[in-house]
């Protein structure tokens, strides 16, 4: 500043210029993580939000695929994805890992980056195993068509989706008692999934269909089956419970329902069929959605064999993706007498084990009889 007193000289240690350079990357770097963990905990879009119902913005640059194996050292990962362009500096990367403490955390992967991924990003997705930016989060008591939409959103083609979405041509004990043009509704498992530009629909699929023989066990398939139960009605009922329950503790208690009324050779009447059934009119869905919300009398008599008020028993198969709780909850129903539930105004449902008493109840909530 003009005027202004000189300071006086701060005598220093004379490094020579090859010492001094990596003092200064250190402290630089330092400098950076810390302002980079501070955008981590203050500012949300700092790292890829995985949240669901959010899709992730455009990403930019040029697409490189980099394969990490195991056993690689965070020093080696560093000088490969510098080499192949994804970040500018190894040293930075370097630093990163280790005061992050994530030196025995990088996972192995076939992995997707831009040309230019922050470094602290780079980090961040493969401490998690993030293999791409690119992602769907298939949520609970979604049909195939809405996850199929999307995708769309992400960059699939819809109807290679749909083409890929049948049983053949997938490896898994679940699938092979069914027809292999039999649709894979509800075997979708509900989560947030990953995928690379050259992802085919059917690898996408495969993907999800993997996180439901995870999810869904060998011993709970099992266990079902002891119960009497294949695993396509497994998911067929919960699939009806993840469409009609709100409150989780409910769930066993409508599968108790359900299963006894298919004992008793009693019509299942759950709504969710029936919206599913209109939902394979392009019309309907385009003026009321896939889950049309208020049923008429009309609505009720539709033609479908997923109409479970005009057909006995089970529909022919899952309508949405249920769960692992609406699934659990199939396996290990509650231990009760109902035999009929109705909707209460704040999305839980009054339970009945009579006839004159579901229709009390069906008035006192409704304000009609049915």
């Amino acid at each position: 500043m003009p005027g202004a007193a000189e300071a006086p000289p701060v005598k220093m240690p004379i490094l020579p210029p090859r010492r001094l350079l990596p003092f200064i990357a250190v402290f630089l770097t330092v400098v950076m993580t810390g302002l980079a963990i501070w955008q981590i905990t203050e500012s949300p879009g700092a790292i890829p939000d995985v949240r669901p119902g959010l899709t992730p913005s455009a990403t930019q640059g040029e697409a490189v695929e980099v394969s990490v194996n195991a056993g690689q050292s965070p020093s080696e990962i560093a000088d490969l994805l510098q080499k192949q362009g994804v970040i500018d500096s190894a040293v930075q990367f370097r630093v990163l890992v280790a005061l992050l403490g994530y030196d025995q955390l990088l996972q192995a992967g076939d992995y997707e980056f831009e040309r230019g991924t922050p470094a602290l990003e780079a980090v961040y997705r493969m401490r998690r195993g993030i293999i791409s930016s690119r992602y769907v989060t298939v949520v609970e008591g979604w049909r195939l068509e809405q996850t199929a939409d999307a995708l769309a959103l992400n960059g699939v083609l819809r109807q290679e989706f749909l083409a890929a979405a049948h049983a053949r041509g997938y490896d898994f004990d679940f699938l092979q008692d069914l027809d292999p043009e039999t649709s894979i509704e509800g075997y979708l498992f509900p989560a947030t999934y990953y995928f690379r530009r050259n992802d085919t629909p059917h690898d996408i699929a495969a993907r999800m269909l993997q996180a439901f023989d995870q999810n869904v066990t060998p011993e709970l398939r099992q266990e079902a089956q002891r119960a009497g139960l294949t695993t396509h009605e497994v998911v067929t009922i919960a699939s009806i419970i993840e469409r009609e329950a709100q409150v989780p503790s409910e769930r066993p208690i409508m599968a108790q329902v359900f299963l006894k009324r298919l004992r008793l050779g009693i019509p299942l009447e759950a709504d969710p069929t029936v919206q599913y059934a209109l939902a394979s009119d392009p019309t309907s869905v385009q003026q009321y959605g896939y889950w049309k919300q208020e049923l008429s009398t009309a609505d009720l008599e539709t033609d479908s064999p997923y109409n479970t008020y005009r057909y006995f028993g089970l529909p022919p198969g899952p309508i949405a993706g249920p769960g692992l709780d609406s699934i659990t909850a199939v396996i290990r129903p509650a231990k009760t007498n109902y035999l009929y539930f109705v909707a209460k105004p704040d999305g839980s449902h009054a339970f009945a084990e009579t006839l004159q008493e579901h229709q009390e109840n069906v008035k006192k909530y409704r304000g009609a009889s049915e």
